[in-house]
């Protein structure tokens, strides 16, 4: 399927590695023009070249931390005028809310709300303009099911998913659209470290850790970054102006609901 991108101009965010990496992987194979950002230049670059030699598509790497201000200006500045934003950012810690102040809620809503408002902000009426956009922001299956232990990203991302599901219905009509995936278990470096985690304290294996989740999911595994990847690569096609503002949940089946 064509999905009508070849020749856009994206900018991924947080891109370097894991989701957002699968996410411009895929977007290039479709031929998009790439900006891809991440902190580490080394990192970014790499995943620059590996996308460039099997694809063909400019890809610009921009290191810098998207969630500060230079960050975001270097970013816009290598792409001033996208036709597709992938938001996307690390997740704040794990822990218990009453060791948390206000300067990790803060640090918290600054990269998993503001950051992707004020991107969407800096791009959204050059895409109005234009008559075409797409914006995908990658949020957590904790938008719907929160973790009790990830409560900084609970409400943070909620609240990005409450402003979002206004501001997409007020610019579908000019053909820029706005949707979410909330993505459950990916074997990606972050789920990694976490079972790392889960293991130090239970004095388990990793493996048997990943085993195991992967049993409990309906799927019988964890998920592969190339088809969070691939869904929101459909997510900037030009096919799907009448999908808008919905909240993609790619989890293996384990949000259990009539109605996802």
């Amino acid at each position: 399927m064509d999905l009508g991108i070849k020749g856009k101009k994206a900018i991924v965010c947080a891109a370097s590695k894991g989701l957002g990496r699968a996410c411009a992987m895929s977007l290039a194979r479709e031929g998009v023009d790439l900006v891809i950002t991440a902190r580490t230049a080394a990192d970014l670059e790499k995943t620059a070249d590996e996308i460039r030699k099997e694809t063909g598509v400019k890809v610009t790497a921009v290191p810098g931390d998207i969630t500060t201000d230079a960050g975001r200006a270097a970013a816009l500045a290598a792409c001033p005028n996208p036709d597709i934003l992938v938001n996307n950012a690390g997740g704040p810690p794990r822990g218990d809310f009453r060791d948390w102040g206000r300067e990790e809620w803060i640090k918290a809503v600054d990269a998993n709300m503001l950051t992707p408002i004020f991107l969407i902000k800096a791009v959204v009426d050059g895409m109005i303009s234009r008559r075409f956009g797409r914006i995908v922001n990658i949020t957590s299956a904790s938008v719907k099911s929160p973790i009790p232990e990830l409560g900084m990203s609970n409400g943070a991302r909620a609240g990005l998913t409450g402003f979002v599901a206004g501001l997409a219905r007020q610019i579908a009509r000019h053909n820029v659209i706005i949707n979410n995936i909330l993505p459950g278990p990916f074997l990606t470096d972050r789920l990694r470290s976490g079972f790392q985690e889960a293991a130090r304290a239970s004095k388990r294996p990793v493996d048997e850790l990943v085993q195991e989740r992967a049993k409990n999911s309906y799927t019988g595994r964890v998920g592969d970054p190339a088809e969070f990847g691939d869904a929101c690569a459909f997510l900037c096609s030009a096919k799907i102006g009448f999908i808008v503002g919905h909240n993609l949940i790619l989890d293996g089946g384990n949000f259990n609901s009539s109605i996802a």
